[in-house]
């Protein structure tokens, strides 16, 4: 069944400890953390305390997005403080098996995610290394953006690509997720949905998780 990733980026940050709290009592799988540096990106979001900080509020996975340049000298830290899976852009990582295989040896899961610029090409000499593939279904960096509907043939193209490589790797989509999407996320090979916005600016964010976890196969078969 797909996996649920509240991005906390949209979260109010004045009172982050409840809404951890929120997603944590509620159907989510994962917790979704986007660090920025204001370099790869242009803005500047999380950092090691808040990671640490909200750490001992669930056990649920911690899904750390690294938007960063040069991740390589700060991915021991994100591990230390709480890291469940490690998500590096193929962009910003020159030397990107060697990247993947230091996540690795921290005991941690590898992703990698990619622009909605970048092919999926770029992926064929690493996709068996993989524990999951993050496809940017927006411009990286800010929330809130209009979902790019080239998403769902870049996703059935990279599902085709795992299956001929014999990869574990579970295929990501951040950005503009929400109801009008996810059913057709999901047929297309889709397996984390990351969403923002979409619980987060709700009245009912908890109601909007398990709407979102709650698919029916009808929906789903549609």
């Amino acid at each position: 069944m797909h996996k649920i990733a509240p991005s906390i980026l949209a979260a109010n940050f004045s009172n982050l400890g409840s809404d951890i709290t929120m997603i944590d009592q509620s159907l989510a799988d994962w917790v979704h953390i986007d660090v920025m540096d204001g370099r790869f990106v242009p803005n500047i979001s999380f950092g090691f305390p808040i990671i640490e900080s909200i750490r001992h509020l669930t056990k649920k996975t911690f899904d750390v997005h690294l938007m960063i340049v040069e991740p390589d000298l700060l991915i021991p830290k994100f591990a230390k403080v709480g890291a469940d899976v490690i998500t590096v852009h193929l962009e910003a990582c020159p030397h990107l098996h060697r990247t993947i295989q230091l996540i690795k040896s921290l005991g941690l899961k590898a992703g990698v995610a990619l622009n909605p610029h970048t092919s999926i090409n770029g992926l064929e000499e690493i996709i068996a290394d993989l524990d999951l593939v993050c496809i940017m279904s927006v411009n990286p960096g800010f929330g809130g953006q209009k979902f790019i509907e080239n998403t769902f043939l870049k996703v059935r193209k990279l599902k085709n690509l795992i299956l001929e490589k014999k990869s574990p790797a579970l295929i990501e989509i951040d950005g503009g997720v929400g109801l009008g999407n996810a059913v057709d996320l999901i047929q297309s090979g889709a397996d984390v949905l990351v969403a923002g916005s979409s619980i987060f600016k709700t009245d009912a964010p908890s109601d909007a998780i398990s709407n979102l976890k709650n698919l029916s196969p009808n929906n789903l078969l549609c």
